[in-house]
């Protein structure tokens, strides 16, 4: 019933909107429209009330054809607005009125009185408006996001002014960006249960549709790294006590997720959460905040010293001759020296040296026994 109230609402003050348009338009050009016929100026259908009554008459009969169509338009003007994220509609909004203000100053700039047909000195303000403002509005829509990382920065900085207890708390909360890769992985969820990492976690919905993707990949492994990957997320959300944001702006313009994730983390003084080698190199490159959870699964790895002794369980052949090699419980890798007759063998050995790489650590020992008969 409220539907049909309001459809009637907007039909009656659409109608409106075609007599009042009519009554004027008559008022204009129906004398114009005699002088140009050298019809003889007839009182009784020239003056004001009857041009603006004939106007009228002929824009409600009008109206009556076209206001199925231009309600449509309308609802279907609504319905975009709606759908629309209020940050798209605020940004537009800001470049729809600096272009109207633009288009305002020019042609108070710009002497129309001197254009020699006055059609056009009536035209080019109309034009001018229509095109800076739908200008206005696309640019400010395109730059959506670096204009509400504008914002975020100058609250950031007005924000400074407060005492070193704030500034602490506010660097706490940055937001963390997860990506693709480290959401599949999964440890993501343990560090944020076991409170380690702060703030708020911001899931891009351009992350969310590659995971999607993945999870409807017809290759078995993808498919279940992708479904994993979103059980680890629903964990976060509904498990966890952190607060979890789903950031629905895109960057149309770029097509790599991984350059969307740095853009982003720009934008809004971010930091990007990942265990990706190649992306921590890239958002370092660029001078954006990254952690990555491979850095901190090293760091916090028991430290081992030369000269230690350990227990450990020899289980495969190494590269070099007579080597074995064993592992830690956290995936160390041990290269045992004359380890290889040991196979499937608990004994214990001495540290060499230790070796740290990039892609993670590597242990070289020998065994006890060896030591104690050299």
């Amino acid at each position: 019933m409220k539907n049909k109230g309001g459809e009637g609402m907007l039909k009656r003050i659409v109608q409106a909107f075609f007599i009042i348009l009519g009554a004027v338009m008559g008022i204009f050009i129906i004398p114009e429209l005699f002088q140009l016929l050298n019809v003889k100026d007839i009182p009784f259908i020239t003056n004001a009330y009857s041009s603006a009554l004939i106007g009228a008459a002929v824009f409600f009969i009008v109206g009556k054809w076209c206001t199925g169509y231009v309600i449509n338009w309308v609802k279907w003007i609504e319905d975009s607005l709606l759908k629309a994220p209020l940050p798209d509609l605020i940004s537009g909004s800001f470049g729809l009125v600096f272009g109207l203000i633009l288009a305002y100053l020019i042609v108070n700039v710009i002497p129309l009185n001197n254009i020699p047909y006055h059609i056009f000195g009536t035209i080019i303000p109309i034009f001018l408006a229509f095109f800076l403002g739908y200008l206005g509005f696309r640019v400010g829509f395109k730059k959506k996001d670096e204009m509400m990382g504008l914002f975020s920065r100058s609250a950031k900085v007005s924000k400074k002014k407060g005492t070193a207890d704030d500034e602490f708390e506010i660097e706490d909360k940055k937001l963390k960006i997860l990506d693709t890769s480290v959401i599949i992985d999964g440890r993501i969820a343990d560090i944020c249960q076991t409170g380690f990492l702060e703030g708020i976690m911001v899931i891009p919905q351009f992350v969310l549709e590659e995971l999607q993707h993945i999870a409807d990949s017809s290759d078995v492994l993808k498919r279940n790294r992708g479904r994993r990957g979103l059980d680890i997320l629903n964990r976060i959300q509904k498990e966890l006590d952190i607060k979890v944001e789903i950031y629905e702006g895109d960057f149309e313009d770029i097509q790599e997720v991984d350059s969307k994730l740095v853009k982003l983390a720009k934008l809004t003084s971010g930091v990007v959460v990942t265990n990706d080698f190649n992306l921590n190199k890239v958002c370092e490159l660029q001078k954006v905040a990254v952690l990555n959870i491979n850095d901190l699964a090293n760091a916090v790895k028991p430290v081992v010293l030369p000269g230690e002794e350990m227990r450990v369980q020899v289980i495969k052949d190494g590269k070099e001759h007579n080597q074995g090699v064993a592992y830690l419980d956290d995936g160390t890798m041990i290269v045992v020296e004359d380890g290889r007759n040991y196979i499937g063998k608990d004994i214990d050995v001495l540290v060499t040296s230790v070796l740290q790489t990039a892609a993670g650590r590597m242990i070289f020992a020998k065994p006890k026994l060896l030591e104690k008969a050299l």
